[in-house]
């Protein structure tokens, strides 16, 4: 079928009007116990998708979320925007500025905080891969995603909990912000860079032609394309209507940075976040317009996108203890030490460098989006796929009280 039916019509807007509905729901009740929005929303899939629902009643599971038809390609599009948005509003909360004015701890901090659980993701995938499922010709390209599985940080959680702790413009909460705006930077990039090889792991000069394409794209958004948004924004704000025409001036250039990175051969997600940057990083760009765009993004199109997840897997079938429990301390060693070092390295005391590395080992958002590319993309499985999320899940809830348990 190549459009959508009149039943097809009913069924989707039936799916996103109830699960935005619910959504909201269960992000509240996990509010008043401490969750993070996301898990609720997560919950919700869970609930809805094969591991409860669709266990008891497959039909009305799959009536809810499709899983055919033209009703699931309009989801699956869905979907796709509000990855591409996220990714957009996460590059927005990159301060290029605040990066580069906190000094050699917080450039020790960033380098230690993502080649450590870099090269340790890496290595325990080369160097053991009997822990892992992958075909032996996407060994290279698992073991580069599982480097960055363990070094990424999610920007907007450690942003939440810092001002939550009113640590955010302390010292320790510079450096967590610096150091977690490099690892996302760096993390996506390397991302990008992974799911353009593959299929193509031996091709040297297609791997050459990524580099340059990623490395061309992104020095001319962050050099011209950011001179030219910034010059340009406050004649759309005189000239245009407010807030609507800043709204749709954003997510324009978010859709045409993702259109040209997705057509060169790269994922649509980096062009995204480095527009999200560019943008964001215009001093003309007023704080209401920055939270009009992110309350826009995050409580219409991320919820959905959130509440799919619950629906890709079985959870309770392909949740493998042994699995969990490697990534889970794989990950929060990996980080916590990374970062620490680095910390103690530029000058900070033991318990202010612990802080530091619990804070940027929140993965929240950021690693669940990773997972779900790479499962969507066929390199990772689905237990890969579980482990991530609790993985990502558990640590945005416990970085907050270790943080303020190493402050006070």
């Amino acid at each position: 079928m190549n459009k959508l039916g009149h039943s097809d019509i009913i069924i989707l807007l039936a799916s996103i009007g109830g699960l935005l509905i619910l959504a909201r729901i269960f992000a509240e009740l996990g509010k008043k116990i401490k969750m993070p929005i996301v898990m609720g929303e997560i919950l919700l899939g869970i609930i809805l998708g094969p591991t409860i629902l669709g266990a008891v009643s497959p039909e009305f599971s799959s009536w809810i979320f499709p899983k055919a038809g033209a009703s699931k390609i309009a989801m699956d599009g869905i979907t796709n925007l509000a990855v591409v948005m996220l990714l957009f509003v996460a590059g927005m909360e990159v301060q290029l500025q605040v990066m580069l004015k906190q000094g050699k701890t917080a450039v020790y901090t960033s380098i230690t905080s993502m080649i450590i659980p870099f090269v340790l993701g890496f290595a325990a995938v080369w160097f053991l891969p009997n822990f892992f499922t992958f075909t032996p010709d996407r060994k290279l390209v698992y073991a580069l995603f599982f480097g960055i599985a363990m070094a990424v940080s999610a920007l907007p959680v450690i942003t939440r909990i810092l001002m939550d702790l009113n640590l955010f413009k302390t010292k320790v909460g510079m450096i967590v912000i610096a150091a977690a705006i490099f690892d996302d930077l760096t993390g996506w990039i390397l991302f990008s860079f992974v799911l353009s090889l593959m299929g193509q792991e031996g091709e040297i000069t297609s791997i050459g032609f990524t580099v340059g394409m990623i490395f061309g794209f992104g020095l001319f958004m962050l050099i011209i394309g950011r001179y030219i948004i910034n010059s340009t924004l406050p004649w759309i704000q005189r000239k245009l209507s407010w807030p609507g025409g800043v709204l749709s001036i954003a997510l324009g250039l978010c859709f045409l940075g993702a259109a040209f990175t997705e057509y060169i051969g790269l994922h649509a997600i980096l062009g995204a976040f480095i527009v999200g940057i560019a943008f964001g990083d215009s001093v003309h760009l007023q704080e209401r317009e920055r939270e009009i765009i992110y309350q826009f993004v995050t409580n219409v199109f991320a919820p959905l996108f959130f509440v799919s997840i619950g629906f890709k897997v079985n959870f309770i079938e392909n949740f493998d203890l042994p699995l969990v429990l490697l990534v889970f301390f794989l990950a929060v060693g990996c980080k916590v030490f990374g970062a620490a070092l680095g910390g103690y390295m530029g000058g900070l005391t033991k318990r202010e460098s612990l802080a530091v590395g619990f804070g940027l080992n929140a993965r929240g958002a950021m690693e669940i989006i990773l997972g779900t590319l790479a499962l969507n993309a066929g390199l990772i499985d689905s237990k890969m796929f579980v482990a991530l999320v609790v993985m990502a899940l558990i640590t945005s809830m416990m970085s907050g009280p270790l943080v303020k348990r190493f402050i006070d």
